[in-house]
């Protein structure tokens, strides 16, 4: 059997003669095949500093030019970056205190259109839509579904106005 040079990592290896005359027999194990398959490269992770292979694919794709070990490091990063002012949906910082208040005034949890107790729906709605208005007389309780409707139906917003009348 002949001895060959391992393309990947240049150790000695015997190999079959058949194989060398088919192309095969260039590598001493699969791991080094792999290895030398691979077009990618090694980048740190930019949290947690790991090293980690990106294919040629992910290299491209990347949008932020940086790259994780995991989607927790992944996570961290997004916190860091996207909290507050740099957040697409920032609405000027409102501290959302009007749930505690309502769970202080002493209203049940209750909707007033469909009557539902479930807590885990029911939410507070501004009644004159103005969120810095946090006064209980401008707060109702309602589900999430008749909320909903409340903000996108004439309907349902003049029987909730017609039920607070009373």
């Amino acid at each position: 059997m002949p001895e060959v040079n391992c393309r990947q990592c240049g150790r000695s290896f015997h190999t079959k003669l058949f194989y060398l005359r088919k192309g095969y027999g260039l590598f001493c194990s699969r791991s080094c095949y792999y290895a030398s398959v691979q077009k990618g490269k090694i980048v740190n992770c930019e949290i947690c500093q790991a090293q980690i292979y990106r294919g040629l694919k992910q290299l491209a794709h990347s949008k932020s030019r940086k790259f994780f070990c995991s989607k927790s490091c992944q996570t961290v990063w997004r916190n860091q970056q996207y909290t507050g002012t740099r957040h697409k949906l920032w609405k000027g910082g409102w501290n959302v205190q009007y749930r505690k208040i309502m769970l202080g005034s002493g209203k049940d949890p209750i909707c007033l259109l469909c009557c539902e107790k479930d807590e885990r729906i029911i939410v507070v709605h501004h009644i004159d839509e103005n969120r810095s208005n946090n006064f209980v007389n401008n707060l109702a309780w309602l589900c999430r579904n008749c909320h909903h409707l409340v903000h996108y139906d004439s309907v349902e917003k003049l029987r909730l106005a017609r039920i607070l009348r009373t």
